[in-house]
């Protein structure tokens, strides 16, 4: 284990099976006995790894902790609600500056924020000189009330049941992705994380569909640690993700999105806009399909292009016969 007088990390199981912050660690269990028997685990690793801790300031069995401005309980994780308080009693800047610490405190929440970064996209591209006598900034005002209204309502996270399904819901449009996690309690799916991200501007020419596979792809990136080797449900609106999964003739970016696809055992559902048993069992704080979309037509950022559906080079040009 040690090869140069030092513990060698690489050989090291994580305790909790996941990474914790050095100096902010956070630990759970079903009962006291689970508790206690993480706790050694943990004091063991800190013994090998020569870590001292300080036990006056080290809290123990208890029913619900604050950690890193999140409380932590039994029915998952919720956002310090001091802190979005504050968040939704800000009124709306102007300038570039005054936006940044509104921005800031949104990055370190955006997992309670379904499609964050769709509704915040705008917000990004703003520039100091936007800020102008002249300029409209009501597309900006409006992504920046219903941000305030979504962290006013944020919802609880449910903490990861591995021995639960995993279900995921893409969804993506013309200017950024994001994807829901969620696991079912009680009948209903309720969220576990939110993630998203903006479309760079080469990806925004992509068919919708290939947008949701890189939904898909940044959910698998971010939680590998938790999916890996369990089955996914996912809930799309297009077939191309299952065809790019199952099919033997591909073509184009396919063929790409079915090499990172290869390693997951993925069960996709291809849900109709109209589809209301679905809508049925999404918790309240999930928005469907339909909703989403017809919520975020009034909020798009300018074009920096022209974005088009992009069709594959291969099916511009028929095949002729040599003779002809």
């Amino acid at each position: 284990m040690f090869a140069t007088g030092k513990l060698d990390e690489s050989s090291l199981v994580p305790v909790f099976g996941r990474r914790s912050f050095v100096d902010d660690i956070c630990f759970g269990g079903e009962d006291f006995d689970s508790c206690l028997a993480t706790l050694d685990r943990l004091l063991t690793r800190f013994v090998q790894c020569w870590i001292s801790i300080s036990f006056t300031k080290s809290i123990f069995c208890q029913p619900k902790v604050d950690f890193l401005s999140h409380e932590i309980s039994p029915e998952g994780i919720k956002a310090d609600s001091k802190k979005l308080a504050a968040i939704t009693e800000l009124s709306f800047p102007t300038s570039k500056r005054g936006l940044q610490p509104f921005l800031g405190a949104l990055d370190y929440y955006s997992r309670f924020i379904q499609d964050f970064a769709v509704y915040g996209a705008v917000l990004y591209q703003l520039k100091e000189e936007d800020f102008g006598p002249r300029s409209d900034l009501s597309v900006v005002q409006s992504a920046f009330e219903a941000l305030q209204t979504k962290v006013a309502k944020a919802p609880i996270l449910k903490h990861f049941d591995r021995t639960k399904e995993v279900h995921v819901m893409l969804f993506a449009n013309e200017w950024a992705l994001s994807t829901t996690l969620m696991q079912e309690h009680e009948g209903k799916q309720h969220p576990v994380r939110f993630l998203g991200r903006v479309l760079k501007e080469s990806e925004m020419n992509y068919h919708p569909a290939e947008k949701e596979v890189l939904a898909l792809l940044l959910l698998l990136k971010t939680y590998y640690m938790h999916l890996a080797g369990k089955t996914l449900h996912v809930y799309t609106r297009f077939s191309t993700l299952e065809w790019a999964h199952k099919s033997k003739s591909l073509f184009g970016r396919s063929v790409q999105f079915a090499v990172l696809l290869s390693p997951w055992h993925l069960k996709v559902q291809r849900v109709k806009e109209q589809d209301v048993i679905f809508a049925q069992l999404l918790q309240s704080s999930i928005t469907n399909f339909v909703d989403l979309e017809e919520s975020l037509a009034p909020l798009a950022p300018p074009n920096k292009g022209s974005p088009t559906i992009r069709m594959d080079p291969a099916m511009l040009y028929a095949r002729l016969p040599r003779d002809y």
